[in-house]
């Protein structure tokens, strides 16, 4: 029986624990169902599609209610009731309720709160601080009513203020009267400016501004004599550090930026410090008596340094004339100069030292010197990205001539292709031996376009020649060259020279500042420069082509250019200054009258790829202007630059060499053509691929020439080509032909058939050209110029004037037609089939 109990009550005790556990097992699914319930709701007001809806209709209220308004207190003024309303029975509610029953025209804040509140839920980020829009609706909702309920006291205008403005106005009037009522809304008007809006920090600023301004022309007036002499001397100061930069010579350091520090520190291939000691053993092991071996000469490896460049070379051109009166950009302003990305970057920049090359150089030279008992000092090497530096500092009592006349013996120790040997080199008391690099590395142009050195400048004509041998970027003036001449044989660089000096202007001057005459006897190499003919390319006004090909129109053109010259001197002359530089300052600041002739003065560069070819054909129909232009055009802004393959006697004269001080050669066959580029050795000892020597008078500096291929130079006037142009190319002052000065006598029967047409197109526009009339009348030249004689010979158009356009002598239509009745009575023709008039 107690076994019978205990189980009965083990058997009641489980069914109620069963029963226990799903009753809380229903309340756990009750209350879950419930919190689903509250977290669907929340959910949905969440939802980002519900948001935007409420937002649309709480805009559309503020709209419906903005009209039912309007519309109540328009018929109500209008009427004395709102009986009919825009808003229909609802809007003629609210209008009443809204209006006449509650706060009159502040009613319309309700409109204002509705629309900040829907736009604030659809454009959660477009409305700044809404809780500022509706607090200055609510002092409208509540100051308006009582002041409108205060100024209009008459029907139907007392529904202005509303019942809740009447009943605040009459309280006001009753405790404090209504002058005082007036003065309290008043002070609400004055207060709810000076925190909402600030008025009075905006008197005080307009107080301050006055002070100031009186201050300033107090201060101004004792000022001008100081101010004018500060600005004098910054201007000397920029003028003696353009002629200070020119000469860039390769021994001189650039300062280091510190990311190239933590660069070279970082870079296993370069130098780690600034000289690296690369001795010989410990002093126990050397041999002490032979003091002239490798063993016991001090030898260190300069640092290669790498240059500072231009982050955004693109924005980094510097606008011409931008607080100046007149800017000669205007007519291109749209113009964008070429981008640095079209450039190709093909080694980097950087340049990689071999420490077992350097120091078996190092060990050959001392053991070369050594074998003709020449002892040593001490040797510092100094890599570039073509050759290596050798500065050797020789034992007290050695003499220099000794070590120039070892230069083929140590060239053959060092098995390389030509050691050149400077003896001393300039400023430095050493001995430099340049031993080319085992692999020598391609120099960029867009390395040397974005160098600070080009530009950072204040040069007028920057050209980027290539690197020095301490890495560092070769920048010159064209200006202060004035002239160049490239010389060198077949396939060592001069039109890539050449391609990298017409690069570096195109990135650097405005087609308003800079124009370009380009020769190319071989017809082949200039050709890419087509595409920028109406930017920079300039050219005579009959000549089709701006890339002059023929020997006899370069002859032309050299005239043309004589002319110029003269007429910019001429100019000069009546503006009083010396150079164009301060002419076109001059007239940029509109000092000089357009009216009396005075335009602004581009650079003009002339550039001749072949000259000993103008020579051959040409002789001194080249010669003679090319030298006249040497000698007189550089003050008047037009520049030379003459390259050639046959740098022999007959072509480069003294008389181009005298007018030549700027010269650059590369690898020439024989020391003979070095001397006649140079006036000494070391051309005929270079290793070519854009080695050069650069000559500045007295300097003569070794460079890797910039390499820029010809896809690069495609890909750069494409992009100048496809912008918006001139008009019409840069025309040269016209050249009278060689063959006939004076004007041939034309028979009547012999005139041309649009004579007349063409004496009506020189009257009309009173310019008397043959540019003229090939461009109105669709004709060549030779018609043209044929058109214009037979009309100087009737006496409608003067004679030739140079670059000036023939003078016209009949100044009107009207008067043009009576010249032409006369001229064909008197040559006896029927007037009337003759005149198109």
């Amino acid at each position: 029986m107690p076994k019978a109990n205990t189980i009965k009550k083990n058997v009641v005790k489980q069914t109620s624990l069963k029963s226990g556990g799903k009753k809380r097992s229903s309340r756990k699914k009750t209350g879950r169902k419930a919190a689903s319930k509250k977290n669907s709701v929340r959910s949905f007001f969440k939802d980002e599609r519900v948001i935007l809806i409420s937002g649309i209709f709480l805009m559309l209220l503020a709209l419906y209610l903005t009209t039912s308004l309007g519309s109540f207190l328009y018929n109500y003024l209008r009427i004395g009731v709102g009986i009919d309303n825009a808003g229909g029975y609802f809007g003629r509610r609210i209008g009443n309720l809204l209006i006449y029953q509650s706060f009159g025209l502040g009613a319309f804040a309700f409109a204002v709160w509705s629309f900040v509140a829907g736009f604030k839920l659809s454009f959660k980020d477009k409305l700044a601080r809404p809780f500022i829009i509706i607090w200055h609706s609510s002092f409208w909702l509540l100051w308006l009513p009582v002041t409108m309920s205060l100024l209009f006291v008459n029907e139907p205008w007392i529904v202005l203020g509303g019942a809740y403005g009447l009943v605040i106005k009459d309280l006001l009037i009753q405790a404090v009267g209504i002058v005082f009522t007036a003065i309290i809304l008043a002070f609400l008007f004055v207060s709810y400016l000076i925190f909402g809006f600030n008025i009075h920090k905006v008197i005080n600023r307009k107080k301050e501004k006055e002070n100031s301004d009186k201050e300033d022309l107090k201060k101004n007036g004792s000022g001008n004599a100081i101010k004018e002499d500060i600005f004098n001397t910054n201007e000397f100061a920029v003028d003696d550090e353009e002629d200070d930069d020119f000469s860039s010579l390769p021994d001189s350091k650039p300062e280091e930026s510190p990311a190239n520090e933590d660069q070279n520190k970082n870079s296993e291939e370069l130098i780690q410090a600034t000289e690296l000691d690369l001795k010989a053993p410990p002093a126990n092991e050397q041999k002490k008596d032979k003091p002239g071996t490798e063993e016991d000469i001090e030898f260190s490896v300069e640092d290669v340094k790498e240059e500072d460049t231009v982050k955004n070379a693109d924005k980094h051109q510097k606008h011409f004339g931008i607080d100046s009166d007149y800017d000669p950009r205007l007519d291109l302003a749209d113009f964008k100069f070429p981008s640095i990305e079209l450039l190709i970057d093909y080694g980097g920049g950087t340049v990689s030292i071999n420490k077992q090359e350097l120091e078996e150089n190092k060990n050959k030279i001392v053991k070369t010197l050594n074998n003709y008992a020449i002892k040593i000092d001490q040797i510092k090497a100094t890599v570039g990205p073509t050759i290596t530096l050798y500065e050797i500092v020789p034992a007290p009592g050695i003499r220099i001539s000794k070590i120039k006349n070892l230069e083929d013996d140590i060239a053959l120790s060092l098995s390389a292709l030509g050691i050149r040997i400077i003896a001393p080199i300039p400023g430095k008391g050493t001995i430099g031996i340049e031993v080319p690099n085992r692999k020598p590395q391609i120099v960029s142009m867009k390395s040397i376009i974005n160098s600070t050195k080009f530009q950072d400048n204040n040069y007028q004509l920057p050209i980027g020649l290539g690197k020095t041998i301490a890495n560092e970027s070769y920048v010159a003036d064209l200006t202060k060259m004035p002239h160049l001449l490239i010389a060198g044989a077949t396939g060592q660089g001069k039109s890539v020279g050449l391609n990298a000096i017409l690069t570096s202007l195109l990135y650097k001057k405005h087609p308003s500042e800079l124009k370009l005459i380009l020769v190319d006897p071989k017809k082949v190499e200039l050709t890419l420069f087509n595409r920028i003919e109406r930017h920079y390319l300039a050219k005579l006004p009959d000549s089709e082509e701006a890339i002059i090909t023929d020997t006899r129109k370069v002859v032309r053109t050299l005239n043309s250019l004589i002319i110029e010259m003269e007429n910019r001197y001429n100019l000069l002359k009546d503006a009083q200054v010396r150079n164009v530089k301060e002419y076109n300052a001059k007239f940029i600041k509109r000092k000089l009258n357009p009216e009396e002739g005075h335009h602004y003065l581009p650079y003009i560069v002339l550039v001749v790829d072949e000259f000993a070819d103008l020579i051959m054909t040409a002789g001194k129909e080249v010669e003679a202007p090319i030298t006249r232009l040497a000698q007189l055009a550089r003050a008047i802004g037009i520049h030379l630059i003459i390259a050639t393959q046959r740098p022999s006697v007959n072509i480069i004269t003294g008389t181009i060499k005298a007018n030549f001080p700027a010269r650059i050669a590369f690898r020439v066959v024989s020391k003979m053509d070095s001397r006649t580029i140079l006036d000494s050795g070391g051309a005929d000892q270079l290793v070519g691929r854009g080695d050069m020597l650069l000559s500045t008078g007295s300097d003569i500096t070794r460079l890797q020439c910039a390499f820029v291929d010809t896809p690069e130079v495609e890909e750069i006037t494409d992009f100048i080509g496809t912008q918006r142009g001139y008009p019409d190319t840069y025309a040269l002052p016209e050249v009278p032909d060689e063959e006939s000065d004076s004007v041939p006598e034309f028979d009547s029967a012999d005139r041309d058939p649009l004579f007349e047409e063409a004496a009506q197109v020189i009257v009309s526009n009173q310019h008397g050209s043959t540019s003229l009339l090939q461009r109105k009348l669709k004709l060549g030249y030779n018609r043209a110029g044929r058109l214009i004689d037979q009309l100087e010979a009737a006496g409608i158009v003067g004679p030739f004037e140079g670059s000036k356009a023939r003078e016209v002598k009949v100044g009107s239509e009207m008067a043009l037609e009576q010249f032409l009745k006369d001229l064909y009575a008197r040559e006896g023709k029927n007037n009337d089939q003759q005149m198109p008039f």
